[in-house]
């Protein structure tokens, strides 16, 4: 299932302990060479793990790897980072690769393209790795907490530890999930024999994810000790979005109201929507959004392991932010998505003629072929007020960096707009970034990644009322999303000086930002329009964060959804249709074949060390 990484040798494992400004670093001396050996005493002597410390230091180990990254590796950890901006972003629409070079090819291409993925491709190999590495750290915490016979793991503490374990076994085969459907459950009861692991995937796995979030949610205090550690109201979250992917819509929503109502984050804050930027500033992370996050660190020690190393390609690639590296750009489609009507309301509607959204019908006016020289004045069409919270765009404020540059700012992509959720403020650079290895200057950064944040919650719970009929409610929660992006707080504002873009902002809004609530569409339209509004509802609130793909995998078909088979492949293949009116050499041979794509290729070499257990996703 997983390769027995035969050439990676973890003498020593630094942990990060998951609390915004600490860090604890536990150190073992052994050999990791199996990642699915079952039996941990055998590989850590028992003197060393057999009390509460070492099975600390395992659990804060299986913390560790939600950030997609562990030394040694093998493949990319620009695959395997935990935003999923490859396979949720790059593979949908929300972005393109990035570059119109060879950088990254030919594995990041592909997965943009969808024509040709090959069985060996190192983005996905990395991802598979440390999904299981995850559930194996996971797993030695389960088979820990037995052994300790000093009493330090007995009642609840060793409960609570196990809890844990089983919510982030559960977190790592979420994401295996979504990424392959067809994967391999790994207990603590798994061992490994006779070269091979013998795990075969003969289908979904939700009832087990199911099982391992509905035991933590049984046993988790509502509050812990540290603000990244999982407690019951994750627990339950998660649950419910398990479900969701499951499409029981009705055993999800009584879990996500108890959340809506009564939810707190693991430091006891009441769930809130703050303001949207909040989310995506170093400075002010684990807020009351917050449902559950991988916790990044900076200036620890690790070298840049321990921060948002997934992300190190994601900045624009030139202007004074940054000079590397220019991938994961937002793409023309998804900015048209946030034009509104009239009524401040989306366009998601489906234009007969060219069979495209009526947002994506023109382009939203940008500086493509201005010259980083002339003059430019940013266009005044109404848009909806996250779209610079998302997107950089030529003449509008990149945080305290200065007016964006536009398409001088990417690497000849001949694209406007770059990246935005994940930069970080220049004002606190030095505290909260880090370099990456020996390259990648300040590209190390402390921003937390919200994995569930508490409009995920809410706008979950509006998906399961369409899908019960209860229309009118799934209407309200997606207006109180909506009632944020419209309150002028939290807005884009011009700089009091453009020469001086650290010295504040005026009460100026920097762009045409128009939001209105629904007022009934969802009761007159029906369920139809109601579902299109809460899946376009996602695609403004969580647009490059990694999600994209995902949401419309669960619609589609080949997954049990609503939206019968051949959507997902519907909706791409009209965006790669709407593309060609730019050039784009990649997109240009693009195509999304339903009954395939819905799911990435399992690597071959995962199959090949499982000895015929493992089985390719289907026609691949």
């Amino acid at each position: 299932m997983i390769k027995k990484e035969n050439n990676i040798v973890m003498k020593k494992l630094n942990y990060k302990i998951l609390a915004l400004g600490s860090l604890i670093f536990f150190t073992a001396g052994y050999s990791c060479k199996k990642i699915l050996n079952s039996t941990p005493a055998g590989a850590l002597a028992a003197s060393t793990l057999a009390n509460k410390a070492g099975v600390d230091g395992l659990l804060i180990g299986a913390y560790s790897l939600l950030d997609g990254y562990y030394s040694g590796q093998p493949g990319t950890n620009y695959g395997s980072g935990i935003s999923n901006w490859t396979y949720g972003g790059v593979g949908a629409d929300d972005a393109y690769k990035g570059s119109t070079t060879n950088d990254q090819a030919p594995d990041l291409p592909a997965i943009e393209q969808h024509a040709g993925i090959s069985l060996t491709n190192s983005y996905l190999q990395s991802k598979w790795q440390v999904c299981y590495a995850g559930v194996q750290r996971a797993n030695n915490v389960i088979q820990e907490v037995p052994l300790v016979t000093d009493g330090s793991e007995a009642g609840t503490v060793g409960q609570n530890a196990i809890a844990e374990a089983r919510f982030l076994r559960a977190i790592y085969h979420f994401e295996l999930a979504k990424i392959w459907r067809n994967v391999p459950y790994v207990d603590e009861t798994v061992t490994y024999a006779a070269g091979n692991y013998n795990v075969p995937n003969p289908g979904p796995i939700w009832d087990k994810i199911e099982a391992d979030f509905a035991f933590a949610m049984t046993v988790l205090p509502k509050t812990q000790p540290q603000a990244g550690r999982a407690n019951y109201y994750a627990a339950e979250a998660f649950l419910a979005k398990a479900y969701v992917y499951d499409h029981q819509y009705a055993k999800a929503l009584p879990l996500l109201t108890d959340c809506i109502n009564n939810g707190v984050t693991a430091s006891g804050a009441k769930y809130a929507l703050e303001p949207f930027n909040n989310n995506f500033n170093a400075s002010t992370k684990n807020g009351p959004e917050s449902v559950f996050a991988a916790q990044m660190s900076v200036s620890d020690g690790s070298n840049g392991q321990n921060d948002d190393a997934g992300d190190v390609l994601n900045f624009p690639g030139g202007g004074t932010y940054t000079s590397c590296c220019g991938f994961y750009v937002p793409s023309y489609h998804l900015a048209n998505a946030y034009k509104v009507d009239a009524n401040g309301l989306p366009m998601f509607q489906i234009d007969a003629a060219t069979g495209f959204p009526t947002y994506d019908d023109v382009n939203l006016p940008n500086d493509h072929g201005v010259a980083a020289t002339a003059s430019y004045t940013p266009t005044n069409v109404a848009v909806d007020s996250r779209l610079d919270w998302t997107v950089g765009r030529r003449g509008i404020p990149y945080l305290d960096w200065g007016l964006c540059g536009g398409e001088p700012w990417t690497r000849g992509d001949l694209v406007p707009y770059t990246p935005k959720k994940n930069s970080f403020y220049e004002a606190v650079a030095t505290a909260t970034t880090d370099n990456y290895g020996t390259w990648a200057t300040n590209q190390g950064s402390a921003n937390n990644y919200s994995i569930m944040r508490f409009a995920d919650v809410i706008l979950l719970r509006a998906e399961c009322e369409v899908e019960t009929a209860a229309l009118s409610a799934a209407e309200s929660d997606v207006n109180l999303v909506r009632a944020r992006a419209a309150d002028p707080t939290g807005w884009v504002h011009t700089y009091i000086d453009n020469t001086k873009p650290q010295g504040g902002f005026t009460n100026t809004p920097a762009a045409n930002y128009v939001v209105g609530l629904y007022s009934g569409q969802f009761s007159a339209n029906g369920q139809a329009y109601a579902l299109a509004a809460v899946m376009t509802e996602r695609q403004l609130e969580f647009g490059m964060e990694g999600q994209r793909f995902f949401d419309l995998q669960r619609q589609d078909g080949a997954t049990g959804g609503p939206l019968g088979t051949g959507y997902m492949a519907g909706v791409l293949n009209t965006y790669y249709k709407s593309d060609t009116r730019i050039a784009n050499p990649v997109l240009s041979t693009a195509k999304f074949t339903a009954g395939r794509d819905e799911f990435y290729p399992i690597p071959q070499q995962e199959i090949q060390a499982e000895n015929g257990k493992l089985k390719q996703n289907p026609n691949y």
